[in-house]
């Protein structure tokens, strides 16, 4: 039987290339690993580091057709990045412009949560 142990990476797309790499790399944080303009497609791909085995790469086409969010649409969610303290997190996104929702509990593991979103609305979560 097939044995996956780890995410390798995460694709998203984004609108505009400065803008989202602006918001992930100043003020995320995520350290640049390659940073890449493709002139056979006309975008740019960023690739960063979350840890030590995963990565997220960013692609910037030309005008990229939107992403459905409400009503939630089949597909992908959202993406929920581990923190030790959430208040501390939530607290350094808001003063970088970054708003976030209320702090609430998951019911089903008792975790603390919240969610904010990126320039392109893509939802993020905070996960204590």
């Amino acid at each position: 039987m097939m044995k996956l142990s780890e995410i390798h990476h995460i694709a998203i797309i984004v609108s505009d290339y400065m803008i989202s790499r602006d918001f992930y790399v100043n003020k995320l944080g995520f350290p640049i690993i390659r940073e890449n303009y493709r002139p056979d497609k006309k975008d740019w791909k960023l690739d960063l580091k979350l840890n030590s085995t995963t990565e997220l790469e960013i692609f910037a086409p030309v005008d990229p057709p939107t992403r459905p969010s409400y009503p939630e649409a089949c597909g992908l969610r959202h993406l929920a990045f581990h923190t030790n303290n959430i208040d501390k997190a939530v607290e350094e996104l808001e003063a970088l412009g970054i708003p976030c929702e209320p702090i609430r509990m998951d019911t089903f593991t008792g975790k603390i949560m919240t969610f904010f979103a990126d320039p392109d609305g893509l939802p993020l979560e905070l996960h204590e």
